[in-house]
């Protein structure tokens, strides 16, 4: 990939003009030293060399500046919390960084309707905590929520824990107030669940990575506290068994499923091996299931989960329930320490596919068969079962060129085969932006998809050489 000629050079004018913008030198960040935090994500895999970072606390500060670099056709890399996995929220080249861990606010929250609106630099997990004092919960969760923020999850679309129960951004998010690269803003801040006049722009943003605009504000829906929460874990001997769990889960368990997540035994030992102190509280299987449950009831929902736990008996090789808080989060962390503990094998090559149930685990089996390199230790699979999304996870000592190359395309190829997605909730970025028009896309839907982002940036300074090849 070669740099974008016809985008211009940053010059010291530019300087002069962001601080007469910003008004406060603390917000432009030029030091080598302090950009490395936003050159570099936290995969190490991706790092730019952006000479520059501009940290604007309004809605109006972000509109000027990219007035301003979209006369000037300098391009810019919006961020927000730089936790994605596919290089989207670093620079590529010198792109200025646009950071929105200045626009922090949580504005309002309605306790009937349960409407948040806050500012796109808002921490998830400080979102949470807000609305939870409230009897309120965010529709989503993820692993990297004390350090992401809402307008990088709207803008990655991004998934995580509770889709299953709450669904996706897509119906959560509300409103949006975004910035064009011309510095229009759309105030698009409404907060009815029911708005039929027109085209339903806001969906555009929501998942478009900061290539069409920048989220500075959002509406989104919580739902109310669940006042009753319980967890369960079970071993499994085949994945089969798996489908057959999630079949009787979502017959005895309905509308209280909250929660349907799953990892392979690779994973297991993996955890043990890092985290030793959180051991495992069943006897092992070739699977772990691990199944939530969230309703306003304790005797309802105990009353279901029993007969679940019944009708489930002869699918499982063990398990245990919560019987207490502590114990609740015990199980959870077995799940969500998961990444963490790959990461410590050294580097990880991270695919995140939705495939049919059926086919979930065909990836992770696939590339044990053809991957033999004396770097590899470790090959595992785990995610999302309720909503088809598995993350396989190869783990090196080192980087490896030749690793890459028998992984990709082929995981792609084998996802496109059986029908499923090469991204389901991390996004594009520069890691699959080649892939989109081989494995993604028609050529009719690329051609939309440009036109598209030339409608809203028709000078193309935004998020350049991401999402689209």
């Amino acid at each position: 990939m070669t740099r974008n000629p016809t985008f211009a050079i940053l010059k010291d004018a530019d300087l002069t003009e962001f601080r007469k913008i910003l008004d406060n030198s603390g917000d432009v960040v030029d030091s080598s030293d302090d950009l490395e935090k936003y050159n570099r994500d936290w995969t190490g895999r991706y790092c730019g060399s952006a000479t520059i970072a501009l940290r604007p606390r309004t809605t109006e500060q972000v509109s000027r500046l990219l007035k301003y670099c979209n006369r000037r056709r300098l391009a810019v890399c919006p961020q927000g919390g730089n936790t994605g996995l596919v290089g989207g929220a670093v620079p590529v080249f010198d792109e200025i960084v646009l950071s929105m861990e200045r626009l922090n606010r949580l504005i309002n929250h309605d306790e009937v309707s349960g409407v948040l609106s806050a500012e796109a630099g808002c921490i998830l997990e400080t979102a949470d905590n807000f609305v939870r004092e409230r009897g309120f919960v965010m529709p989503l969760d993820l692993g990297a929520k004390g350090s992401c923020m809402l307008g990088g999850n709207v803008a990655t679309n991004a998934g995580g824990l509770r889709v299953l129960r709450y669904g996706g951004l897509h119906g959560s998010v509300l409103g949006l107030r975004v910035v064009l690269a011309d510095g229009t803003v759309l105030d698009g801040m409404g907060a009815c669940r029911k708005d039929n006049t027109g085209y339903d722009y806001k969906q555009l943003f929501i998942g478009s990575e900061g290539t069409l605009g920048v989220i500075t504000e959002v509406n989104i829906a919580t739902p109310p506290l669940p006042q009753s929460t319980n967890v369960a874990l079970f071993s499994v001997a085949i994945f089969e068994d798996i489908k057959r769990l999630f079949g009787q889960a979502r017959r005895d368990l309905g509308e209280i499923l909250s929660a349907f997540e799953f990892w392979d035994v690779e994973s297991q030992k993996l955890l043990d091996m890092h985290f030793p102190d959180n051991k495992l509280p069943i006897r092992p299987g070739a699977f772990f299931v691990l199944v939530e449950t969230s309703g306003s009831d304790s005797e309802h929902d105990q009353s279901k989960l029993m007969r679940f736990l019944e009708d489930s008996e002869a699918q499982v090789v063990d398990g245990t329930m919560a019987q207490d808080e502590t114990q609740l989060r015990r199980l959870w962390a077995l799940r969500e320490s998961i990444p963490e503990a790959c990461a410590r094998e050294g580097i990880v090559y991270k695919y995140d596919v939705s495939l049919p149930t059926a086919r979930m685990y065909d990836p992770v089996l696939a590339l044990r068969s053809r991957l033999a390199h004396p770097a590899i230790s470790q090959i595992i699979g785990y995610g999302h079962f309720g909503d088809g999304n598995i993350h396989v996870n190869v783990a090196t000592q080192h980087y490896e060129a030749a690793v890459v190359a028998q992984i990709e395309p082929y995981i792609y190829e084998l996802v496109r085969k059986h029908g499923g997605s090469i991204s389901a909730e991390h996004g594009v970025g520069v890691l699959k932006a080649p892939q989109m028009g081989r494995f993604a896309k028609t050529a009719a839907e690329m051609a939309l998809l440009r036109n598209i982002k030339t409608l809203f940036d028709p000078r193309g300074i935004l998020n350049p050489y991401k999402v689209l090849p």
